[in-house]
């Protein structure tokens, strides 16, 4: 789980013993470093109102300051030039409640950040590498939502230098014609293309010495011509003046881009306006049927199917006519199907199913509705789930490639009590590969509170590599360690006694990015292994950092396109396949890659967000049908918009509340309300927590823990935040981890036990 460094350094800092180490000098190619020249250098986003302050400052006279606004992080970058394949350093010293240091464009792995430190400047570093063919890479610094102004100062990237923008082009000369203007100039050191400004307003580019502007305007014209590579764009080179045009008239060219669209009982067209045209004469199957002024044209024929096409007109004469397109009039589409009748639901235990008539107009599917979240998908006429106890009200839909019909009428049925008591249980994670200052726990040691014993962590030899490795404490670092025969056998027993032990994969220090299918294969056959050799019950997925996150355009959260995503869900649905019916899974994201989810999912529409920004999400739900827990790691974490639409903070009962509520209600992602993230069942949720004030950041006392756990179960002992409902089946609580468990005199598990167990 994150900050498993961290979590050692406090235990030495308890120990009284304190280490300091001295930074090396930097080479800094970072332009303003310490915003001695106000912002110049930096691009910082409109609402972040960023200014060079006098005070506070880390060193010289002058420090950043922006402040976080609404959506907007308060975010200021520059792009530097860099060598390909090169290694960087780089650092900053940033005082504030939340604040990151990161760079992206790195052609390998974006790194960033972060650090709260409201009162004094704090050092935050990153080191990455360049990719083969990076020219250059935006180091940024921003806050968190929600939060207030932050500084920041003395920004070092320490590595090679690389080139700059192109010089500017030179000898630029030009010819004309009465309908074009041909621009030449000589080839700039470093350019890859080259853009032409036309009166100042950029008419195109080009990868060569030339270019040719066909259809200028007729009149006096001044050109100028830039140089671009992957560091941006040269200044403008010396103008030329050029004059397109004559004093006679001519045919306007042949109209181009002609496309054609039929309705149901329109035929529109449209094509790209010819210089000097006047108007446009349009024809079907060769008859003229009417005139436009502007490029667009629209009419109702009969039913069936025609050729157009269109030609340019001016006081000299007509142009050629267009290639013809071919546009059908007439409604071939079927209409939306019916709405499906005669819904009933039965319940048997807690399991929940409907039935209906199928529905008119030929469906292809069936949405299934529990509240207001789509619970399903059929081409069935019947339906079936698990719940925990409660009453429900359902709506079924029908569905064809035209649309969606309108809801049936509701149907509401009650469910008997939740889960047994005997199923609530606690999941800690087990230091089996570390010590982390917390001290080594052997599995048989294991106390019998634990239901959920999650071995830490499996590894891959390589971020991109798929390929997982399991390597138990060193003796030098845990002198108690068990030989594996005895670590084993006890795994063995602790199964007899009903309990569940699993791999772990990922971690702090565990990044998996399954970018190829070819790592995706090495990562089922790697955790099989693992699996078969210690004889574990299944998988508990911990990707966190950079493992897991959304491309541009990937914002469909049933159909995902990222390879890391898709081959993640790949792998995962293969092990479950493998190992059967009585294969565990769960996962423990954090904050970010889930419940931030409901504000901002991937990089968003203009690319300025985190792409890991919910990222989680198509993978959960996914695997909702094989998902056995889901504990989300409400711990280490910037404050989080709830469904009350008000920022919520950890390290009380109120942000274990919201953040549960928004996974048993469901949520629009990104407030896209036909993308919504469908409810989880209860007995799937639990909720996680740090087991000690040094096991993380946003330790909960044990009486907001059992408040929040009150009022989500029962009902009763709620705070500020009220819930969407009562979710009687929670499943129970998970904690990093059984050895700061352990550390801090079983506080949590003996205490959370004993409160499990009386729940009922």
């Amino acid at each position: 789980m994150n900050l498993r460094k961290l979590a050692a350094a406090a235990v030495l800092a308890i120990g009284g013993t304190m280490l300091a180490a001295t930074p090396a000098h930097a080479a800094n190619i970072a332009s303003n470093p310490g915003f001695e020249d106000g912002l110049a250098g930096w691009s910082c986003t409109a609402s972040s109102g960023a200014t060079a302050v006098s005070s506070p400052v880390h060193g010289g006279s002058k420090a950043l300051q922006a402040t976080p606004q609404g959506s907007d992080t308060g975010r200021c970058q520059q792009t530097v030039p860099v060598k390909p394949s090169s290694s960087y350093s780089l650092s900053g010293w940033v005082r504030g409640a939340y604040v990151f240091l990161g760079v992206s464009g790195t052609g390998i792995t974006e790194q960033s950040t972060w650090t709260s430190s409201p009162s004094a400047y704090a050092q935050l570093t990153r080191t990455f590498t360049t990719g083969a063919s990076t020219n250059s890479v935006t180091i940024y610094v921003n806050s968190w939502y929600g939060q207030g102004a932050y500084q920041a100062d003395d920004i070092v990237l320490d590595g090679p230098p690389g080139a700059g923008a192109p010089a500017v082009p030179t000898n630029v000369t030009g010819t004309s014609t009465p309908s074009t203007a041909t621009l030449k100039w000589a080839a700039s050191e470093g350019a890859t293309s080259y853009n032409v400004y036309r009166d100042g307003t950029k008419v195109g580019s080009a990868t060569t010495t030339t270019y040719t502007d066909i259809g200028a305007p007729a009149g006096s014209h001044v050109y100028q011509v830039t140089a671009v590579n992957a560091v941006g764009e040269s200044a403008r080179s010396e103008s030329v003046t050029l004059v397109v045009g004559n004093d006679t008239p001519q045919v306007p060219a042949t109209p181009t881009g002609l496309t054609g669209t039929g309705g149901t009982t329109t035929a529109t067209l449209k094509w790209t306006a010819s210089s000097g045209a006047t108007s446009y004469n349009v024809y079907r199957d060769g008859v003229k049927v009417g005139t436009a002024t502007t490029t667009t044209y629209t009419e109702t024929p009969s039913a069936g199917s025609y050729s157009y096409q269109v030609s340019a007109v001016n006081s000299v004469g007509e142009s050629a006519k267009t290639a013809a397109v071919s546009v059908t009039v007439g409604n071939d589409t079927p209409p939306p199907p019916g709405t499906p009748t005669g819904v009933t639901a039965t319940v048997s235990g807690t399991t929940v199913t409907l039935k209906w008539n199928g529905a008119s107009g030929n469906p292809t599917g069936y949405n299934v509705y529990r509240g207001n979240s789509k619970v399903g998908t059929t081409t069935t006429t019947t339906f079936s789930e698990v719940l925990a106890g409660g009453t429900y009200a359902y709506q079924v839909s029908a569905v064809n490639p035209t649309g969606e019909s309108a809801k049936s009428a509701p149907v509401t049925v009650t469910v008997g009590p939740g889960d047994p008591t005997s199923n609530r249980v606690l999941v800690g994670y087990l230091h089996a590969s570390f010590a982390n200052g917390s001290g080594y726990v052997r599995m048989a040691d294991v106390p019998k509170e634990w239901d959920f014993i999650n071995l830490s962590f499996g590894e891959p030899t390589s971020v991109t590599s798929g390929d997982i490795r399991f390597v138990r404490c060193p003796v030098a670092e845990c002198p108690s360690v068990e030989p594996d025969a005895d670590f084993i056998a006890a795994i063995k027993a602790k199964q007899a006694q009903g309990k569940k032990v699993l791999i772990s994969i990922g971690g702090q220090n565990g990044q998996v990015q399954l970018t190829t299918t070819a790592a995706r294969d090495k990562f089922v056959e790697s955790v099989g292994a693992i699996i078969d050799k210690y004889g574990l019950d299944g998988l508990d997925v911990d990707f966190e950092g950079h493992s897991l996150y959304l491309n541009a355009g990937d914002t469909n959260l049933s159909a995902p396109t990222t390879p890391v995503i898709v081959n993640l869900i790949s792998a995962l649905k293969t092990l479950k396949a493998k190992y059967g019916s009585k294969f565990v899974l769960t996962m423990a994201p954090e904050t970010f890659f889930v419940q931030l989810g409901y504000q901002f999912y991937g990089p968003g529409a203009n690319g300025s967000a985190d792409q890991r920004a919910g990222s989680y999400l198509p993978v959960i739900h996914a695997m909702r049908n094989d998902l056995t827990l889901l504990h989300v790691q409400d711990y280490n974490s910037g404050p989080i918009t709830g469904l009350d639409n008000q920022y919520h903070t950890m390290g009380n009962a109120d942000f274990h509340i919201a953040m549960t509520d928004m996974l048993l209600a469901g949520f629009p992602i990104a407030g896209n309300t036909n993308n919504v993230f469908p409810a989880l069942r209860p007995e799937q949720v639990a909720i996680g927590l740090p087991a000690a004030q040094y096991a993380g950041n946003g330790y909960t006392s044990v009486a907001e823990v059992q408040k929040a756990f009150d009022c989500l179960a029962k009902g009763t002992n709620c705070g500020t935040y009220k819930p969407r409902g009562v979710y009687r089946g929670l499943r129970g609580l998970m904690t990093w981890s059984i050895n700061w468990d352990k550390y801090n005199n079983f506080e949590f598990s003996r205490n959370h036990r004993a409160y499990l167990d009386a729940l009922n």
